[in-house]
């Protein structure tokens, strides 16, 4: 065995103000490529409780996210009570005081109840909150919105956006492209995604808010962010590793292959790989997603949206992207760890790393997830990376047995 003390984490000469060493010891095999990385920081998940713990509950959600290596995460208010006020706000900060394992940062709602039809009580909520955001579903209402990224910017908060425009979605639960014409589904169009992009991308423009995009996953998306950014719009973008790494071209007949918004076309998973290097995607997040598998077992059409993911993100985007020389690891390690933290300005404490054995290769088992969601399209593929240890705070979160 050979031990691995002290070694400084993987990206801090590019990333000084992130620049912890580790001082704990952790074991591997002689033969292990070890690799020690940041604490990972996933700024959209979904864990939840209050209100659908037999989905997923903050213990089960944080044992999940120590696993994948991430110590720091922030979790979406689609919840109930939705977080759109003080009160509601506080059931759910005192079930992550007792029962996560690594931070978990709340979003606050951007309108009340999540409905879009007022503005949430924002200054209430701030002082706990990562940003504001009504994700699973679009602001409809630009007035809404505009309201809101004002009220935002005062507070010097993010307004962080699923972008849908309902009347577009028509009844559709995959991408409108050749796989739903081939077996008889209905579409999803990318413009129900890219045109409240541009929306916004005014409203920001106008207001001087900070703007986020949740999830983007086609090329319209892309070009709408890269131009706005270029126009000095203070606007960000995330997606997700499935994006990145599938199509409409792998869908299967299984609830497992269904999320929101959808795989979509070889061209637009292209355009946003392009985005991913030459920057005009700044971060990764994974979008975690848990469901009973009684909602999961329905098929395309019946099943719900979403799928999980922070047990599987490093070693999907190391394997499919990295090892094929797509992207450096040092850019990986950027999207997924420092990246995040820097727009949504998170501190990277002493005490938070993850140690990885990039030698490894493994099957992906959902049975063996620590995650209650058992739904992810890259069941039963070979990966490479296995998470050796996550340390968070100090104190070790997840250690392979």
């Amino acid at each position: 065995m050979r031990e691995l003390e002290r070694l400084e984490i993987f990206g801090r000469e590019d990333h000084p103000e992130f620049s912890p060493l580790v001082s704990e010891s952790f074991f591997a095999s002689p033969d292990a490529e070890a690799f020690v990385f940041p604490g990972f920081c996933d700024v959209h998940v979904h864990f939840r409780e209050p209100g659908f713990s037999y989905k997923e509950t903050i213990a089960s959600g944080t044992a999940a996210a120590a696993r994948g290596g991430y110590t720091t995460v922030c979790s979406m208010p689609n919840l109930d009570p939705v977080p759109d006020c003080r009160k509601s706000l506080y059931c759910q900060l005192e079930l992550i005081r007792r029962g996560a394992s690594v931070r978990v940062i709340p979003y606050g709602a951007i309108t009340a109840g999540e409905k879009g039809e007022t503005v949430a009580a924002l200054e209430e909520i701030a002082p706990d909150v990562a940003a504001f955001s009504d994700d699973g579903r679009g602001v409809q209402s630009d007035g809404v919105m505009r309201e809101a990224m004002i009220r935002a910017k005062k507070l010097g908060k993010l307004i962080v956006a699923h972008c849908e425009v309902n009347s577009l979605l028509r009844g559709g639960y995959i991408h409108d492209g050749a796989y739903a014409a081939a077996h008889g589904h209905r579409g999803i169009c990318s413009e129900s995604e890219w045109r409240q992009i541009e929306r916004d991308l005014k409203l920001a423009a106008e207001t001087g808010c900070g703007y986020h995009v949740c999830h983007i996953s086609c090329k319209e998306s892309v070009r709408l962010i890269r131009e706005a950014k270029a126009a000095g719009i203070d606007v960000t973008c995330e997606t997700a590793p499935h994006y990145l790494t599938l199509d409409e071209n792998d869908l299967r007949e299984d609830g497992r292959f269904k999320m929101n918004p959808p795989l979509r076309s070889r061209e637009d998973r292209e355009a946003l790989i392009e985005g991913i290097r030459d920057g005009t995607i700044d971060m990764v997040a994974t979008d975690h997603a848990p469901h009973s598998a009684e909602e999961k077992s329905r098929g395309l059409e019946k099943s719900a949206f979403g799928i999980v993911g922070l047990e599987t993100a490093f070693p999907v985007l190391y394997t499919k992207l990295v090892l094929t020389g797509v992207i450096t690891l040092g850019r990986l390690i950027d999207l997924i760890a420092y990246a995040p933290r820097k727009r949504f300005g998170i501190p990277l404490p002493d005490g938070d790393y993850t140690v990885w054995d990039l030698s490894r290769t493994f099957t992906v088992d959902p049975d063996e997830f620590l995650t209650l969601g058992r739904a992810t399209p890259f069941e039963g593929m070979e990966l490479r990376g296995v998470c050796l240890a996550t340390v968070c705070g100090g104190k070790t979160v997840y250690r392979l047995k």
